[in-house]
């Protein structure tokens, strides 16, 4: 069994306008969350072994946050591809994904990140999958049970085990 974790960056910054949207920094309460959900990992045994990561500032970040929670042997490849990537675009690159390894965790954005969601989760607890539906906020964590090898992973063929907010937590 292999496992999935999408991980939605943690809430961004609007305070400058002018700044482009891939440079926009986290907000201090993203900043916050985003060690909120790093706390969480060790406890929900979450050790991934490949994290890939958008290019954007506030993907990177969200990502720093976690550094000291990830294991030492984790690996991490930035993306510049999963800026902006829809769902069908995420299922792509883990689906390249050809050796066998255990947990990937995704950090990237909406609206492709919730709907890859929503397309993996065959099956799992009905609460979660209603909640999962209704609302993937900033900071939200979406871990799967992962039926298939990464090349053969597709709609319906994960389980959602667990969603977590970074309000689950404060």
């Amino acid at each position: 069994m292999t496992t999935l974790h999408l991980l939605r960056h943690a809430k961004s910054s609007w305070d400058d306008a002018m700044v482009p949207d891939h440079d926009r920094p986290l907000a201090p309460r993203g900043a916050r969350a985003a060690r909120r959900i790093a706390a969480h990992l060790p406890s929900a045994g979450i050790d991934p072994d490949l994290v890939l990561c958008s290019s954007s500032r506030r993907t990177l970040q969200t990502l720093e946050a976690l550094r000291p929670a990830l294991g030492e042997t984790a690996q991490v490849s930035i993306e510049p591809e999963l800026y902006g990537a829809d769902a069908s675009e995420i299922l792509e690159r883990l689906r390249a994904v050809d050796t066998p390894i255990p947990q990937i965790m995704v950090i990237a954005h909406n609206p492709g990140l919730e709907d890859l969601a929503i397309e993996l989760s065959g099956e799992g607890d009905a609460a979660l999958l209603n909640q999962l539906r209704t609302k993937f906020p900033t900071g939200a964590l979406a871990t799967f049970d992962v039926h298939d090898s990464w090349p053969e992973l597709g709609p319906g063929h994960a389980h959602l085990t667990h969603l977590v907010t970074p309000k689950d937590l404060s």
